[in-house]
């Protein structure tokens, strides 16, 4: 069952390393729910393209996630864990503070989702592939595989769990279906906003506890 990972724990390093990880999932699961409707809502009020293509322009992720993979071993070798990590948070940051202020109504706001979707690439890779790197660094070789396992609990079992939740009452505070699109509620103008600028808020609050907390020397 790879029980046997959970000892890692009793190293204070591991276990700041695997909460920490639990909480950037959470941040993982938020823009993996609420990104592609979000842009979609603009469909409501706007004709345009990319409101009504969200799929597409949301793909320029993926597209990014892959190109920085390659970039991934590189910074980590040469910043450490530590750092590559706090990149991947404050990545995070930008990612949901860019969707705050995005649309799909003019340049600056397309361009503002469109540097969204580049800076996703940033924020998972330097995540989940240095994470994973790390684990398997540190970890004891007999227990390699159930550690990643763990690793992979924490981030998308326990963190997209609670990300789920957490992100599900903050959007249906802020949001409320209406003609088939996820908009604004009346008595908050700015709805979406105020979402994605919270979910900024935890993210940068998440990577000073991770700066001040997580102690690791390169």
């Amino acid at each position: 069952l790879g029980l046997d990972a959970f000892k890692l724990f009793k190293s204070k390093q591991m276990a700041m390393f695997f909460i920490f990880s639990m909480l950037l999932g959470v941040s993982l699961q938020i823009t993996n729910g609420f990104a592609t409707p979000y842009i979609e809502s603009f469909s409501a009020t706007s004709d345009s393209w990319f409101a009504n293509n969200p799929t597409m322009l949301v793909s320029i992720s993926q597209i990014s996630e892959a190109l920085c993979i390659l970039m991934t071993s590189f910074f980590l070798i040469r910043f450490g864990i530590k750092r590559v990590m706090l990149i991947a948070m404050f990545a995070w940051v930008f990612r949901f503070g860019l969707f705050g202020v995005g649309n799909t109504e003019a340049a600056m706001g397309i361009l503002a989702l469109i540097m969204s979707c580049i800076v996703y690439g940033v924020a998972f890779d330097f995540f989940n592939v240095s994470g994973a790197m790390f684990v398997q660094q540190e970890a004891p070789k007999a227990m390699q595989g159930s550690a990643q396992g763990l690793f992979m609990l924490m981030t998308n079992g326990v963190g997209a769990s609670v990300g789920t939740y957490i992100a599900g009452k903050v959007v249906d505070h802020y949001c409320t279906w209406e003609g088939g699109h996820l908009i604004s509620r009346p008595e908050f103008a700015n709805g979406w906003q105020n979402t994605w600028f919270i979910f900024a808020g935890y993210a940068l609050v998440v990577a000073l506890l991770f700066w001040v907390m997580f102690k690791y020397k390169h």
